[in-house]
């Protein structure tokens, strides 16, 4: 904060571990300093009231892809950390692609600093490294150089400078991050031709979504999961499942933590709200990796999410420019997987999950507290005192449509245009500085570059 003297904010819905509450929130320094009952908060502290809007620490995503250095015209770190504090988002994890170059050495990440450096940052940003066949040796020094973890894909990476892991060089990766108590992250699709009928693929038209759709079958991705369940075992390492998209996973999953194996999971709004059945011919900007898939595969995931063997949720905000997802021809063979979503996920997943049965305070979690812990950020992701005054408010109760003016992502490519959503951020705040403000930035940029070492 730009003072030292404390600030409140007030609001009948702050959402604390124990639930809303009637709350004024104790502000010093950039940190929570307490937590007050109204009728206990001190006389002389000047409080905002922010009636029924819902207070709770701001939103930790954890798989971005900001592209930068290299491709800074599909986001960049600019667009990107201000499309995150529009939503309420105040901490963003960089996955290790698709810069140019990848995160895979310290050379490259000392690239990567230098180029967050020279961005105006309107949020905190930290980063992952990469795990490639060959690097487990090069894992230790991007882990003294501050990245919470690394990435390792199964399956082609969709840019040929960032090839995929085998399974010994997984266990490399795994023993070499457990020396710096780092987690692996894996892109778990593991492609088996046996399970393809590529004769039939062949007759449907490219712009027929059954052509991706059908090319990752959920048994690629139970594969991936039984093998990063193995790396786990064997080697004690910290194993996360990035992006689960196949519900047919979560059982073996859940008897992974049942047995007590060190793997956790994450999915992303666009596999608990979007289906297979609603992507029309040619609409490409439907297309990610692994795929949407049908309504009854969307069901359990949810569950998972129910019974906690879905750890948490975040984006996977995986951009480009409109070219490439070949819109033109509705090729989806052709197009560029990935689905942009920063700066939303909190309406999109609210409105779902409201509908559902869930509450404001699983939302907290799955958004906030969960991701913060999974990435090391322990002050960050919930509302209590001793924490960083990292603050989203926003107002559950607003109906609005999605339209590309109100995404703050550089590409205005995506799937959630047009659709109806419950949920608006009001006011962000990083540190205890009020950084965005009924739909446009306050203040100059404050953003700082993450290391944890």
């Amino acid at each position: 904060m730009a003072d030292s003297l404390p600030i409140g904010l007030r609001s009948r819905r702050v959402l604390t571990a124990d639930g809303p509450r009637d709350a004024v929130v104790e502000l010093l320094d950039g940190r929570i300093t307490a937590v007050h009952d109204p009728e206990d908060a001190p006389p002389q502290l000047a409080t905002e009231d922010l009636g029924e809007l819902v207070l709770m620490a701001g939103l930790v995503d954890t798989h971005v892809h900001i592209n930068d250095p290299g491709r800074t015209a599909w986001e960049g770190f600019a667009t990107a950390t201000r499309a995150a504090a529009a939503g309420g988002v105040t901490t963003l994890v960089d996955m290790p692609l698709n810069s140019s170059p990848v995160t895979t050495t310290r050379s490259a990440l000392d690239a990567k600093l230098r180029t967050a450096t020279d961005e105006p940052l309107t949020v905190d940003v930290g980063f992952w490294g990469g795990a490639v066949p060959g690097n487990s040796e090069q894992l230790g020094d991007l882990a003294r150089g501050g990245v919470l973890g690394a990435k390792a894909f199964l399956c082609h990476s969709g840019i040929d400078e960032f090839p995929a892991s085998d399974e010994e060089s997984l266990v490399a990766s795994g023993r070499a991050l457990s020396n710096h108590d780092r987690p692996l992250l894996l892109h778990a699709e593991l492609e088996r031709e046996s399970d393809l009928d590529r004769a039939a693929l062949a007759e449907l038209p490219l712009d027929d979504y059954r052509i991706w759709l059908e090319s990752r079958p959920p048994s690629f991705e139970e594969a991936a999961v039984l093998r990063a369940i193995d790396v786990a075992r064997r080697t004690g390492s910290r194993v996360h499942v990035v992006h689960l998209s196949a519900g047919s996973a979560v059982p073996l999953l859940r008897r992974a933590k049942e047995e007590g194996l060190p793997v956790t999971v994450e999915t992303c709004p666009h596999y608990l709200v979007l289906t297979a059945e609603e992507v029309g011919a040619g609409q490409t900007q439907f297309k990610c990796a692994p795929p949407i898939r049908e309504a009854s595969n969307r069901d359990l995931l949810w569950d998972g999410l129910r019974d906690g063997t879905i750890d948490f949720i975040v984006s996977d905000h995986s951009p480009c420019t409109a070219d490439l997802k070949c819109g033109d021809t509705g090729d989806f063979g052709a197009a560029w997987g990935g689905i942009a979503t920063l700066g939303l996920t909190l309406p999109v997943v609210w409105t779902e999950a409201r509908r559902r049965g869930f509450g404001l305070d699983d939302v907290a979690r799955w958004l906030g507290a969960g991701p913060a812990a999974f990435a090391g950020l322990s002050d960050r992701g919930t509302l209590r005192a001793g924490a960083r005054a990292d603050l989203v408010a926003w107002d559950p109760d607003a109906s609005w449509v999605c339209t590309p003016s109100a995404a703050e992502f550089r590409n205005k490519v995506s799937p959630w245009f047009g659709r109806s959503l419950q949920g608006r951020t009001v006011t962000t705040w990083l540190g205890g500085s009020r950084i965005w403000h009924d739909g446009a930035a306050v203040g100059a940029p404050q953003g700082i570059a993450l290391l944890e070492t």
